[in-house]
């Protein structure tokens, strides 16, 4: 073969390089899934650590690992990586509300009223591991209400009689706007 033909064909077939997909990643959410009830059980061993106050959070049980949560969660975060977008409700107007109910997890009637609801996810799009992520979300950092760190660490009634989670991370193709992108789902069964 020619040098200038092989040259050509080495241009060609990295010029046209086809993307990789998103991938989910299920050792990373196990990894969150873990850290997530030992701050939960022990929350202010992790506040030197995470730079944020954690002393006055109630320590909680742990959340119970649910396979359907954990698939409402993975499509969420897949489809965040294939469509590009970062946001608790899709470009169609869905909010995880309607995916979780409509995974065959019944909710109330109550949460489904409004199709953009979400009372049971948080994501995190952008960091190397779940771990990183998950101290993010509870340092939450620009978030007045502390609505990661509440929904995730059971700080109120509401989220503290949750007892369920699903956790998806998807690690981003070249065309995706972020690294990765995590969604942990964390509801109640039977309303």
């Amino acid at each position: 073969m020619k040098p200038t033909l092989s040259i050509l064909l080495l241009f060609l077939i990295t010029s046209f390089k086809t993307f990789d997909a998103p991938q989910i990643d299920k050792e990373e959410a196990k990894r969150a899934f873990e850290l997530i009830n030992k701050i939960r059980m022990s929350p202010k061993d992790y506040s030197k650590e995470f730079k944020v106050s954690l002393n006055n959070v109630k320590p909680r049980r742990a959340l119970i690992w649910n396979d359907t949560l954990a698939m409402v969660a993975q499509q969420k975060a897949m489809d965040m990586a294939t469509r590009n977008y970062f946001n608790h409700v899709d470009p169609s107007g869905y909010g995880i509300n309607y995916y979780i109910n409509k995974s065959g997890y019944k909710l109330n009637p109550d949460w489904l009223k409004n199709k953009r609801a979400n009372e049971f996810e948080s994501i995190a799009a952008g960091e190397e591991t779940a771990e990183v992520a998950i101290k993010d979300l509870i340092v939450d950092k620009g978030i007045p209400s502390h609505g990661h760190r509440t929904h995730l660490l059971g700080m109120d009634e509401w989220n503290g009689s949750l007892l369920d989670i699903g956790i998806g991370f998807v690690r981003g193709s070249e065309k995706s706007k972020y690294r990765t992108y995590m969604s942990i789902v964390i509801a109640k069964h039977n309303w």
